[in-house]
């Protein structure tokens, strides 16, 4: 035993030698006023750099998993607390949605390219639960947790905070699809999106029957370029100078002004025969690709009436008979809901 550590130590010893050597032999070649700057040429030298490994970020890891396979194109969702949280009928938003895939055309498999992007630690654990892609967002110095109700102040951040986050998506070069987590997806929207790069953004409308281009940022589809990049970041910034103002009013504003035309960026208007909502209904079940809870204040209220639109959906495969959508009573009523207080 005591051989095996005189060994050890004479090896050491070599080791130390043959290091020392090196070194001397690296400051006889040049100044040695300062040994440090050596150490610091070799430290700064790409070379030495190859077989260090770094920690891979979670954001870019997070999106990697997601876009795997799907050419760079992640589909992203935002949830906070209140919608993972049982409202009536003991169902969540984030079930709903997940429904939707599951029981759609083709949408099953897009579960693999879905980002689910939480606001708090209670979001985040579920989206973990479900064994989806998830990530934390960061939002430091505010509380995202509890239901944000339309047009309020911190419903207003909470849009800001994720047009700020699309803008990194797109900024490391991923092309997305951003879905609010209150739109159904009942067919793979793919087919009807354009993806020969003829559209830099292809974005969802709360009417097609009405001039101007009513916009809605729940559903939209956007190639990652230098002119995308461009107008998410004008768009962020306008957030300084539109105190009160939500993110989907700033960008109408943008496009409006002509603000597309000078990036020359091209811009589709998804119909909503095939992209609808509670604004304007599809007429055609059979060609319905998303249903979208807008034009509705509160979640219980969109839980209620998208649980009647899977249960349409549902009848419509089986039948195949087109038939008209359950009126959307709950989301109607909650514009005079005085009485809702929101869950915190």
């Amino acid at each position: 035993m005591p051989l095996c550590n005189n060994s050890s130590g004479n090896l050491a010893v070599a080791v130390i030698l043959l290091f020392a050597g090196a070194l001397y032999i690296s400051f006889s070649s040049r100044s040695i006023s300062n040994p440090l700057s050596v150490l610091q040429s070799i430290v700064n030298t790409p070379q030495s750099l190859k077989n260090i490994e770094f920690p891979v970020e979670e954001l870019e890891a997070t999106l990697d998993r997601a876009a795997a396979g799907n050419n760079k194109t992640v589909i992203i969702t935002v949830v906070n607390k209140a919608y993972v949280e049982e409202v009536g009928g003991g169902r969540t938003m984030l079930d709903l949605f997940l429904e939707s895939f599951w029981e759609g055309e083709g949408t099953l498999p897009l579960l693999d390219h879905l980002m689910v992007v939480a606001t708090d630690q209670t979001a985040y654990d579920r989206c973990r639960f479900r064994r989806l892609h998830c990530y934390k967002m960061d939002t430091e110095g505010l509380d995202l947790e509890g239901e944000k109700v339309y047009m309020s102040a911190d419903f207003i951040e909470m849009m800001w905070r994720r047009t700020r986050l699309l803008l990194d998506v797109l900024r490391r070069g991923y092309h997305l699809i951003f879905t609010d987590t209150d739109v159904m997806w009942l067919r793979s929207p793919f087919s009807r999106l354009s993806n020969n790069g003829s559209f830099d953004m292809q974005i969802s409308v709360d009417n097609s029957d009405v001039g101007g281009h009513l916009i809605n940022t729940g559903f939209y589809h956007v190639q990652s370029n230098n002119r995308t990049i461009s107008l998410f970041q004008k768009w962020y910034d306008m957030r300084l100078n539109t105190t009160g103002m939500k993110e989907q009013d700033v960008l109408k504003d943008l496009l409006d002004s002509g603000f597309f035309n000078r990036l020359g960026l091209t811009v589709g208007f998804l119909n909503t025969t095939y992209f609808s909502g509670f604004c304007q209904d599809s007429p055609d079940m059979g060609a319905v690709t998303t249903v979208h809870a807008n034009c509705c204040r509160h979640i219980p209220a969109k839980v209620s009436d998208l649980t009647l639109v899977l249960r349409d959906w549902k009848r419509y495969k089986a039948s195949h008979v087109n038939s008209k959508w359950s009126p959307h009573t709950k989301c109607w009523g909650s514009w005079n809901d005085t009485l809702y207080v929101p869950k915190i």
